[in-house]
């Protein structure tokens, strides 16, 4: 009895200590991020930007577009007072049974809806700040068949911008972010 209680404790010590040192795997974060880039001049690039974020205890995702210039030395510049914009925000899924019921915060933008993919075409008149230049929203995905929550459903937001302004006229790659629910 006493060697059966010893190789117990030997084997309880084993495996206590294999759990302190092996790795536990990380969760996967809902945000992803995504971003692209194209250069206007030696010194002056635009990029545009892509978050997608789903929470499943909200039954709901949210994405962040933003377009902005990045002059050399890496710090945000406004947009020149003559800029004419007009962004494209495209909001999917790879799930073709999912239907996407989205809203957005942004001025000047309407909403395309479609059996599979949303469009959100923004148009900015004017420059100024990088923050005038986003655009905001949510949505929830929903199984087309029973119009329940489907969270085990991807989540995918690109969107790619048009400046015009002063000679220059030039559209960003699109940037995009997938995400699932965590």
């Amino acid at each position: 009895m006493k060697r059966l209680t010893g190789s117990l404790v030997a084997l309880s010590a084993i495996l206590l200590t294999l759990g302190a040192v092996t790795p536990t795997p990380e969760s996967a974060a809902a945000t992803k991020t995504a971003t692209s880039s194209i250069p206007i001049d030696p010194t002056t690039t635009l990029e545009m930007h892509a978050t997608a974020n789903c929470v499943k205890a909200e039954n709901q995702c949210y994405f962040d577009t933003a377009a902005n210039l990045r002059g050399a030395d890496g710090a945000y510049i406004p947009f020149p007072d003559d800029v004419y914009g007009r962004q494209n925000t495209t909001l999917r899924s790879s799930n073709r049974l999912v239907y996407l019921d989205s809203d957005f915060d942004a001025a000047n933008t309407r909403m395309m809806k479609s059996i599979g993919a949303v469009e959100l075409p923004t148009v900015f008149f004017g420059g100024g700040p990088p923050e005038k230049f986003m655009v905001h929203g949510n949505t929830r995905t929903v199984d087309w068949a029973t119009g329940q929550p489907k969270t085990d459903a991807d989540y995918i937001v690109c969107a790619h911008i048009q400046i015009v302004y002063g000679g220059v006229n030039l559209t960003s790659p699109d940037a995009c972010a997938q995400t699932t629910y965590a």
